[in-house]
């Protein structure tokens, strides 16, 4: 019997690691436990999230500086009062950050042209409002200075990082810790997974959850992404007997996924990545050496496996460069950053062509990483399309820097009766803890013995 390979132009996709000399080598990872990619970049930058005592910190690098060993007086980027816990970059103005912490706050920095020289313990502005530890952040892909972040509070709150106000607020509708959230392509829904193994697509601007179902059945961490302009949504998670697992969702009805596949049997967290451009969904699961990566179809098999990048040397954290930094002359669709042990390493996806010539099938126009929406035009519920550029040589992209102008935030004075109530809330909340020690500990001894 005949077999039928199907056809695409990205069957071929193979991954090339950069020479040694040309990674950054001697990192000091942070060693949280908390599931997050430790690192981002763009098209300037890359950061990473620091191990440091005391506090929390993250390093940022210039994309142009020279590679080899970190070298340890490169100053941190250090605000945090507890760990840092993700980082993310801003999409449309290359000098601006926004991280979260343990400390139940997000700070928004800006990063001085050439990089940090000194080590900045001010950011332009904080982020108070959650309760517990903020475990992620994200940046509205088409709306400017819309920011959106989760909490172990069981909230997702929607920020105006201009004047660090959180003007919408997603409360009560997770019943348990909030593990990933991600917007969708024209940033008008937020979905999330959550602990409590269910998956929901959240409409921020009216603080409801508009669809809900039940996701992964493992007890281990699933997380999800938007797969661009299919308006689908990829979830990774376990199954009951701790096997890894692919599904593909309508968001339209959670009740079931589209597609299921199982992966393997390892224990790590899967991270993924899409190329919105190429509809190729990547796989890196943390611990592993390899990366699998789909193409995504519209039809009724929805996704198809491409190809494996296998390496003996494990990821703890991973990130997708933008796509307008690729190498078009050597037909790299992609670039993905790897973060090691130690050691970040770019790793190059190409697609092998003899032709020198530009590939228009390979390289249609990009995101541009340009606001197609201000702030109170999405807040009143319009939308749009991410803006594009083309990727054809000679293309020069004038230089775009979205507006920031942030409000200065003064320090709250409080009176004498707001500093009793507020001493109150902070010994009953110290009570509370205390008590939930004392069930832990005598449940501990209840199991041990």
């Amino acid at each position: 019997m005949s077999r039928i390979v199907r056809a695409s132009k990205y069957r071929h996709v193979f991954g090339a690691p950069f020479k040694k000399e040309n990674c950054y080598d001697d990192l000091n990872i942070s060693r949280s436990a908390w599931d997050t990619n430790f690192c981002c970049a763009n098209g300037s930058y890359f950061a990473v999230i620091w191990e440091a005592g005391g506090g929390g910190s993250f390093l940022v690098v210039p994309n142009s500086a020279v590679k080899g060993k970190y070298d340890p007086k490169t100053p941190l980027v250090a605000g945090h009062k507890a760990p840092v816990l993700d980082i993310q970059f801003n999409p449309f103005n290359d000098s601006l950050i926004a991280s979260v912490s343990e400390d139940c706050t997000g700070k928004i920095w800006g990063i001085p042209e050439g990089g940090v020289k000194h080590t900045l313990t001010e950011p332009l502005i904080t982020l108070n409002g959650h309760k517990r530890k903020v475990g992620t952040c994200n940046f509205n892909p088409v709306a400017n200075n819309v920011l959106a972040t989760s909490s172990t509070d069981f909230s997702i709150k929607v920020w105006d990082i201009e004047r660090g106000a959180a003007f919408l607020s997603v409360d009560a509708q997770h019943s348990d810790i909030i593990q990933c959230a991600d917007w969708n392509d024209n940033g008008s829904l937020l979905a999330s997974t959550c602990k409590d193994k269910k998956l929901r697509v959240v409409d921020p601007r009216t603080s409801k959850v508009v669809h809900e179902g039940e996701g992964h059945a493992g007890v281990k961490g699933s997380r999800l992404i938007w797969l661009g302009r299919t308006d689908k949504i990829g979830s990774v998670g376990f199954t009951k007997t701790s096997e890894r697992e692919l599904a593909v969702w309508d968001p339209r009805d959670l009740s079931k996924a589209l597609t299921r596949q199982s992966l393997d049997s390892s224990s790590g967290t899967i991270m993924p990545f899409y190329d919105r451009d190429c509809n190729i969904l990547f796989l890196a699961g943390k611990g592993d050496g390899n990366i699998r990566y789909y193409e995504t179809v519209d039809d009724d098999k929805y996704l198809y496996y491409l190809s494996e990048y296998k390496t003996s040397q494990p990821q703890r954290g991973m990130c997708l460069l933008p796509k307008k930094n690729v190498n078009v002359s050597d037909c790299e669709i992609d670039r993905l950053l790897k973060l090691g042990n130690r050691i970040m390493e770019p790793i190059s996806f190409q697609v092998p062509r003899k032709s020198d010539i530009f590939q228009d099938d390979l390289f249609p126009d990009c995101y541009a990483g340009e606001p197609a929406l201000t702030l109170d035009q999405w807040a009143k519920g319009q939308n749009a399309s991410p803006k594009t550029q083309p990727m054809a040589p000679g293309f020069v992209q004038k230089e775009r820097k979205a507006d920031f102008n942030p409000v200065k935030q003064e320090e709250k004075v409080m009176s004498d009766k707001e500093m009793r109530d507020e001493i109150e809330k902070l010994t009953q909340r110290v009570a509370y803890l205390e008590a939930e020690l004392i069930k832990r500990d005598a449940k501990i001894k209840e199991l041990q013995g």
